[in-house]
């Protein structure tokens, strides 16, 4: 039994409602946050859901051992719905804050989910393929979403959150095309290697430290262009510009391993993070600030799609869920961490030379222990 490719293009769908969480969100957030009550910690309405995601991470991964990838994944796609459309509804810090928490629930239960569904209906290249194409369908929907944000925040601060309605429509794809019946028992059960001995723990480490060097630009940049004079159309294309490179930068992302291993390209991945960092502390002029936003761009498909395929690959069927499910706390904890710069009495441009001297540090790390990144 094969997946069909709608249920192909299915689980890809699913894939972008990760970053589609704070994405419809953060070109207009200086004029969402005030309406929603929120304006004193506006970034905040980009970060809870990683929260949420951190805090409900390991239950959505024993719900997937327990009632199976799809079930959970039909589950967290309504909650997401609920949660995300019906923010637009909703008035003061307490109730906003718990909307987004648990919509960050629901995030992360559909995207270990997905994941799951990937390892079970596909192995070997084909795995790795797939898993590239995840992670370029999640920065493709951020392509989608900023633009899309930027022009309907422009119409009401209420237009991008109709943009969660996208989680019902993967409802119905799911049921249409992902079947109830898993693969035949060698495709679900296969890896790429069966030795399983390496830790996952180093995997998770540098998650947490590439999500948290990429997201930092999401929350810091609508505030450091709009000092420059940028519209909020003119964010979105600037953010969304980032997330196009990292699709193509994920699509070639294979071959780069198979070329160059998995240490070098992530090596490659932490080197563009902090090179986008630097650029974007230090310039002004507009040329600087696309150079910026390739390497940015660059950086996330060098590590976040290699190491959720990492995470894959160091799993058996057994515990293949709870890793995925720590994979997706990692990544979503990489996001919340961001959320206490808001706090630090520190000027933006002072916060992003900071995240460029941890890209810098992650690279030194990664060249003197390069055997820990290497898949089991």
């Amino acid at each position: 039994m094969q997946l069909s490719r709608l249920g192909e293009y299915s689980l890809l769908l699913v894939a972008m409602l990760t970053i589609m969480v704070g994405a419809v969100l953060a070109p207009g957030l200086h004029t969402i946050a005030p309406a929603l009550g929120f304006e004193t910690y506006a970034p905040l309405l980009l970060t809870l859901p990683a929260l949420g995601a951190i805090l409900f991470a390991p239950l959505f991964g024993k719900l997937i051992d327990r009632f199976g990838a799809r079930t959970t994944l039909l589950a967290s796609l309504l909650g997401y719905f609920v949660f995300g459309m019906g923010g637009m509804f909703l008035h003061g810090p307490v109730i906003v804050v718990v909307d987004r928490i648990v919509l960050g629930a629901f995030a992360v239960g559909a995207m270990v989910a997905g994941t799951v569904l990937i390892s079970q209906w596909y192995t070997g290249k084909a795995r790795l393929n797939m898993i590239a194409k995840q992670g370029m369908a999640i920065e493709l929907g951020g392509v989608i979403f900023l633009f899309l944000g930027g022009l309907l925040s422009e119409l009401s601060w209420q237009a991008p959150f109709i943009l969660y309605a996208l989680a019902f429509v993967c409802v119905l794809l799911t049921l249409y095309s992902i079947p109830k019946k898993e693969p035949y028992p060698e495709v679900a059960n296969s890896t790429i290697n069966d030795d399983k001995t390496q830790p996952i723990a180093p995997v998770i480490a540098y998650a947490v430290l590439a999500m948290s060097l990429f997201y930092t630009m999401f929350t810091t940049l609508p505030g450091l262009l709009a000092d420059l004079q940028f519209t909020e159309s003119q964010t979105g294309y600037l953010l969304s510009y980032i997330s196009l490179i990292a699709v193509f930068t994920a699509m070639i992302m294979p071959k780069v391993v198979g070329k160059y291993s998995e240490n070098n390209t992530l090596i490659l991945g932490f080197t563009s993070l902090a090179v986008a960092h630097g650029l974007f502390a230090t310039s002004t002029a507009t040329s600087a600030l696309i150079l910026a936003a390739t390497f940015a761009g660059i950086g996330f498909g060098f590590s976040i799609p290699l190491l959720n395929h990492a995470t894959v690959e160091r799993s058996t069927e057994r515990n293949r869920g709870h890793n995925l499910s720590l994979f997706g706390m990692a990544v979503f904890t990489g996001q919340f961490l961001t959320s206490f710069f808001e706090f630090v009495p520190l000027a933006n441009t002072s916060i992003l030379l900071l995240c460029a001297v941890v890209g810098g540090i992650c690279v030194i790390y990664l060249k003197l222990h390069h055997r820990l990144v290497q898949s089991a």
